[in-house]
């Protein structure tokens, strides 16, 4: 029977920096525009506010994404080479400890025994890295992929409440701003849900509570300490 079965993981590098990229452009940037509104400045220092914001934030974030995913990799590289050297060094320590693993999810030691000599026969170190350390090819640190991922989407994210700036009267500005950016996220949470078989619900509540939380404290504190342009 052909296996029919679809699943989601390996969408989990990709799709955890774009999400937090995204909605972080969006909280990020509609967050400084309430701010910098609510103290009564104009049209043109907030959108000058938001276009600061949207080319330090999407470059924060790939430098950020970049670095840390980068040292999950030289951790990953170092664990890697030190298995190849124990392997090389004291292969029937290697199979022992596969061994054991296997015993240890539910196999008897006999079958766990043939497992492990088979597996290590078509890829020793693959089977050591899956089983022994946890690392598979689908959840490997991907450095560059998560710092572009991470850049494009904090820009995209940003955007959108800098397009509300630019078309819509400054009067309700900051009406427009909280209202679109917290559908935004409401929307960003949908399809985050849909890419990765979450409840969609909660999904959308998680990402809309935290954004509108993020909104008004920042528009708060620019109406409690702002000074008018």
């Amino acid at each position: 029977m052909r296996h029919t079965e679809r699943h989601k993981t390996h969408r989990t590098g990709w799709l955890r920096a774009a999400v937090l990229g995204a909605n972080d452009g969006i909280v990020s940037t509609a967050s400084l525009v309430l701010g910098v509104a609510a103290t009564g400045a104009s049209a043109k220092s907030i959108l000058v506010a938001g276009v600061a914001s949207l080319v330090a934030g999407a470059m924060s974030m790939a430098a950020g994404e970049y670095v840390s995913v980068s040292s999950q990799a030289d951790t990953e590289n170092a664990d890697l080479a030190r298995e190849k050297a124990e392997l090389a060094k004291d292969p029937e320590q290697e199979h022992a400890e596969l061994t054991a693993i296997y015993v240890n999810r539910g196999l008897d030691e006999n079958l766990a025994s043939n497992v492990a000599t088979q597996l290590m026969a078509h890829d020793a170190l693959g089977a050591h890295a899956r089983d022994e350390l946890g690392i598979s090819e689908t959840l490997a640190a991907k450095p560059v992929q998560a710092a572009l991922a991470s850049a494009t989407t904090f820009a995209a994210g940003a955007l959108l409440p800098l397009l509300v700036v630019l078309l819509l009267p400054t009067a309700a500005l900051m009406w427009y701003v909280a209202g679109s950016s917290l559908l935004f996220l409401a929307l960003l949470g949908l399809i985050a849900a849909k890419a990765g078989g979450a409840p969609l619900f909660v999904s959308t509540a998680r990402v809309t509570f935290w954004g509108a939380l993020a909104m008004g404290l920042t528009a708060g504190v620019g109406a409690l300490f702002g000074v008018a342009a």
